[in-house]
């Protein structure tokens, strides 16, 4: 079979463009797509390298490979900018892996997927969304305690979350909140701040999907409350310690596996994804989920968990692409 890769490169430091340093943080790099078509190949396929853009559009119209392997995460600021390659791949009746344009457009805009997520009894941190013609003054309600967590409401691999996204204090909240509308220019979403451990939960498959496993996220260094935000991601080698499989209570774990499966299902999510939730007193309250997951031979989280709970790279995508294969099957 002929495999197209679709995918977003990192290219040249925001810095030198002015723009936030995170801008880029959902992009891959080569590594990350060589590895995978390097799994490909071992099981016989031949691969394209189609990226995205205009330049996909093109390639897709002159040369349609058999089968697109997705990873295109979407240019700009749109809460629909991962759908925007499902969506041209449906309209040129090429099969795909993962995710649909729907699913893709509603698990990027967090406030709802945690909307859809709750309908199916899951618990979430309460939140706001404070939109962009929203002044500051109407932020502060009664119904927010604080400490609170403010982040982008259209964001992935924790762009625009840092330390200071965590706020104790109401009269904190404000210079928060311009940082984030200046650098993001998008919806900002403030929910309470879960205190609780970290854990993420990886999925594959369809008919039904299946567990993984569940990794729990701890800091190796001594901090008094523990983020799992964007510096520490960076330097997670240093600062972060992956128990996978997390050791947690039978009814912990069995809520957590609850949870997610719940999550992808009502979303609609095909193939993987990676649910991540905050533990607090036995109960998994869901924050997001990624349909479209790092898959970065050494440093995705996705990819860390399944290695922990037994898993090869190959094996992982492996699985993923069987997976979608088999859902193509009539």
């Amino acid at each position: 079979m002929r495999i197209g890769i679709t995918y977003d490169l990192k290219t040249e430091s925001p810095a030198a463009t002015g723009e936030p340093d995170d801008l880029q943080e959902e992009f891959d790099s080569p590594v990350t797509i060589e590895a995978i078509a390097s799994v490909f190949r071992s099981l016989n396929h031949k691969v394209v390298k189609l990226g995205d853009g205009r330049e996909l559009l093109q390639r897709l119209l002159d040369d349609p490979p058999d089968f697109v392997f997705n990873l295109a995460e979407g240019q700009g600021i749109s809460r629909s900018r991962e759908a925007r390659v499902p969506a041209v791949l449906e309209m040129l009746g090429i099969p795909y892996s993962g995710s649909d344009p729907l699913t893709l457009a509603a698990t990027l805009d967090k406030d709802c997927a945690k909307r859809v997520v709750a309908s199916k009894g899951v618990a979430v941190p309460n939140g706001t969304v404070l939109y962009p013609e929203d002044a500051l003054d109407t932020v502060v309600h009664p119904r927010h305690s604080f400490p609170v967590f403010v982040k982008p409401a259209w964001e992935g691999s924790s762009k625009g979350i840092r330390a200071h996204c965590v706020v104790d204090r109401p009269e904190d909240l404000a210079p928060v909140i311009e940082s984030l509308r200046r650098d993001h220019r998008q919806p900002i979403l403030i929910e309470e701040f879960v205190d609780g451990d970290e854990l993420t939960v990886g999925i594959v498959g369809n008919s039904p999907p299946r567990v993984i496993g569940v990794m729990r996220v701890l800091s190796q260094l001594r901090e008094k409350r523990f983020i799992y935000d964007l510096e520490v991601k960076r330097d997670f080698r240093r600062r972060v310690r992956y128990e996978a499989p997390a050791l947690l209570s039978p009814a912990e774990s069995s809520a957590l596996e609850h949870a997610a499966l719940y999550a992808y299902q009502v979303l609609g999510c095909r193939d993987v994804a990676r649910v991540d939730f905050r533990l607090r007193e036995g109960v998994p309250f869901f924050l997001e989920i990624n349909p479209l997951p790092g898959l970065n031979p050494e440093s995705s989280d996705l990819v860390i968990l399944a290695q922990g709970c037994g898993w090869t790279y190959g094996q992982l995508i492996g699985a993923i692409l069987g997976a979608a294969l088999e859902r193509q099957r009539p």
